[in-house]
């Protein structure tokens, strides 16, 4: 599965290159959903293995580090020039670091329980999802005949402070939900249930209004990942400060 993600990302890249941005866009979100895929299945099947972890980096990479800037590069920011190019380089290496960092922490000491609930900076499947906002909303815009949103969604000056915006959430130390043990309280059941549904049925009825709209859900989330974890780490403080008086009382 992560050979096929990788395919996608790399077929991406030449759909962005014939100027097919709408199947380039697919390909990176294809490549997205595989990866989120080929780890639980790793796991299920019991056939993780550090040679998976290393080769699912560098598909990362690739799919979510480089194609992305590209499509993006020949959508807009080429009119820029140099400078345009250089948004691209560094939304690239910075996901080539939050990879390297993400694969670092799984080496590192034993962290706490509440802290496997989230990432360091955004994931690079979301990082790759948020850069592309600009052709989500630029095709809806098309779809929908309103040609002084498609030229906006096309501006140099509209696609690049995202794209760097993008790279400093990917390295930054943000923690966010990584949703592998997440835990819905019982009475938001069924408003996310019904959220989810209407998503869905948006993403069937018009799929580049809801990548857009998934982009701006995905950040409004930010602030409140923040709020949980902090929130947590201060409950795990408060009882571990118990039970080291607890025990100096005993």
């Amino acid at each position: 599965m992560t050979t096929v993600g990788l395919c996608a990302g790399l077929t991406a890249m030449r759909f962005a290159l014939e100027g097919h941005f709408a199947s380039a866009a697919v390909a990176i979100t294809a490549a997205g959903v595989i990866d989120g895929l080929d780890g639980r299945l790793a796991r299920l099947l019991k056939g993780t293995s550090r040679f998976g972890a290393e080769f699912d980096s560098l598909s990362d990479f690739a799919c979510f580090g480089v194609a992305p800037g590209l499509t993006l590069y020949e959508w807009s920011l080429q009119r820029l020039g140099g400078f345009g190019y250089a948004a691209c380089v560094l939304f690239a290496v910075c996901m080539a670091l939050r990879l390297a960092r993400f694969n670092a922490m799984a080496d590192d000491r034993p962290r706490p329980a509440y802290a496997y609930n989230f990432f360091t900076g955004v994931p690079a499947p979301a990082g790759a999802g948020l850069a592309l906002f600009p052709i989500f909303l630029g095709l809806e815009a098309d779809s929908l005949g309103l040609e002084a949103l498609s030229a906006v969604t096309r501006h140099p000056l509209f696609c690049a402070p995202i794209l760097v915006g993008t790279a400093v959430l990917l390295v930054s130390s943000l923690p966010v939900w990584s949703f592998k043990n997440f835990k819905v309280p019982a009475e938001y059941v069924l408003p996310l249930l019904l959220g989810t549904g209407l998503f869905f049925a948006l993403l069937f009825a018009d799929p580049w209004a809801a990548m857009a709209a998934a982009g701006l859900i995905y950040l409004a989330m930010l602030p409140f990942s923040v709020r949980s974890f902090h929130r947590l780490r201060h409950e795990a403080e408060a009882m571990r400060v118990d039970e080291e008086t607890s025990t100096r009382s005993v």
